[in-house]
């Protein structure tokens, strides 16, 4: 673009040299320079948009009749894959499902990883994801959506260690491990609440709350969303009573820069939330938006 504009310009250059040279008086020479300018704005003008428009996902996504989605697959409920079928279901997929619906094309769940995610947005390798917490590190290299739930942070212990562990500030000792998933926005998070613990990454498949489940870990944090589901799937787990931490933003990533299709599906979120789909999503999976 920048090549072309430049080309542009040195050729218009090149005329008004010699329009200087041989037009017949000083008024017209003012006249072709001035007209001369009002085109080159105007090429300039058309090209940008012509090449922001071909750039977006919006006019990809609806001449492929294909909406691809990154997802983990391991959040429960937002999004959990069933090994048995390899198909995905929750808050998230029902979200995606409704959005190819209203585009009018189907959609491809894409496997993604927490460590990965954002990079499969950076390297295209689909055009949205379901959604992850908004933080400015992601923010650097990735464009966020208007969000639609808010969660707060929660750690997780074994419940008969509960009268050890009742606190937030009874986990940050060195003597104490945390166990975090690798990639996460809690990984992030878990440096600043336990500065004196010893933190444990955990590459996905596995997580983190099966570091304590094993006894390898005295705790781990997470949204209070997925807290709630995993206490009652594993009884042996319990939420430290001290209250909730950090509270957070959801939202979808898209490509950064990508302004015409961040704001598609942006006004599409604010549609749906006052026509109460997400009011009802939100009943389907028993969660409350903080």
């Amino acid at each position: 673009m920048f090549l072309f504009c430049s080309f542009i310009e040195r050729k218009l250059s090149s005329v008004k040299h010699y329009v200087g040279q041989y037009a017949f008086g000083s008024e017209i020479n003012k006249k072709l320079k001035k007209i001369m300018k009002k085109l080159l704005i105007l090429i300039t003008l058309l090209l940008t948009t012509s090449i922001a428009q071909a750039d977006s996902k919006l006019q990809d996504i609806k001449k492929n009749g294909e909406l691809r989605v990154g997802t983990t697959g391991d959040w429960d409920p937002m999004s959990m894959k069933d090994p048995a079928t390899n198909k995905y279901k929750g808050f998230d997929i029902d979200v995606m499902r409704e959005l190819a619906k209203d585009m009018g094309v189907k959609v491809k769940f894409v496997p993604a990883e927490w460590k990965t995610i954002v990079a499969g947005i950076t390297a295209d390798r689909y055009d949205i994801s379901t959604s992850v917490t908004k933080t400015p590190k992601r923010a650097e290299v990735a464009g966020f959506t208007a969000t639609y739930y808010k969660y707060g942070t929660v750690p997780l212990v074994l419940k008969k260690n509960l009268k050890k562990f009742s606190t937030w500030d009874s986990l940050n000792k060195k003597n104490v491990t945390i166990a975090t998933t690798l990639g996460t926005s809690q990984e992030e998070k878990a440096k600043e609440f336990f500065p004196n613990s010893k933190l444990k990454s955990i590459e996905a498949p596995a997580r983190d709350f099966q570091e304590v489940l094993a006894g390898r870990a005295d705790g781990n944090i997470t949204s209070s969303t997925e807290a709630n589901k995993l206490v009652i799937k594993y009884p042996q787990l319990a939420i430290v009573p001290d209250g909730e931490k950090n509270p957070a933003f959801l939202a979808m990533m898209v490509p950064k820069g990508d302004k015409e299709w961040n704001d598609y599906v942006s006004n599409w979120i604010k549609a749906k939330q006052s026509s109460g789909f997400f009011k009802s999503l939100l009943a389907k999976y028993n969660l409350k938006s903080l």
